[in-house]
């Protein structure tokens, strides 16, 4: 692969990374059926501590469901996240609990790598959606126990968040404040602060 190339790979991905957005305003235009399963399948392409894969996501399209889900996590203190119900479709990312690498990295490095490779799962959806032209939003401030009685969830997964996933209403072009490269990253050490 020529250095000219590689430029170019880098630029679009920062293209991608600079242009991402959460977004809280969706339109009501579904989601073609093959840009979500490119995103899902992103997803499920993702590295996870010891490859155990404890991701599962639900994709609630359907209507009806999705607006008792609305109702039942955007209530009372979590009412302002019932933007998330404009959206089309809302995925919920669940981890599957009680897998040996999770429970030991816990345990001896006091690390929750479930929660780590859900994150990195996540992302992935967010930046394939964004490339796709879709709009997203990472969301943790719902009702969980709502959320598992609903869609009727067993105990061995964790509900760890909620993603709505559609076509922005409109899409801020300003980069938001963003702290300076020499103030997050340190070479060999840090210093203390």
């Amino acid at each position: 692969m020529n250095e000219e190339r590689t430029a170019a790979e880098v630029t679009a991905f920062q293209k991608i990374l600079r242009g991402r957005r959460s977004i809280r305003r969706f339109l009501p235009t579904p989601v073609d059926p093959e840009k979500l399963r490119a995103c899902l399948e992103a997803a499920r392409l993702a590295p996870s501590a010891h490859n155990v894969q404890p991701w599962r996501f639900v994709v609630v399209d359907d209507p009806g469901l999705k607006d008792r889900l609305a109702a039942a996590a955007f209530s009372g203190i979590y009412s302002g996240s019932k933007f998330a119900a404009q959206a089309p479709i809302i995925i919920i990312l669940l981890v599957k609990r009680g897998l040996v690498a999770h429970h030991l990295g816990g345990r001896f490095q006091n690390v929750h790598y479930h929660l780590i490779d859900m994150g990195i799962a996540g992302e992935h959806i967010v930046l394939q959606a964004e490339e796709l032209g879709l709009a997203t939003c990472w969301m943790g401030w719902f009702n969980y126990r709502r959320v598992r009685k609903v869609l009727k969830i067993p105990r061995k997964f964790k509900v760890v968040a909620m993603m709505p996933v559609g076509y922005a209403e409109k899409r801020l072009k300003r980069e938001p404040p963003r702290k300076t490269f020499e103030e997050v990253v340190t070479f060999n050490g840090i210093e203390r602060e």
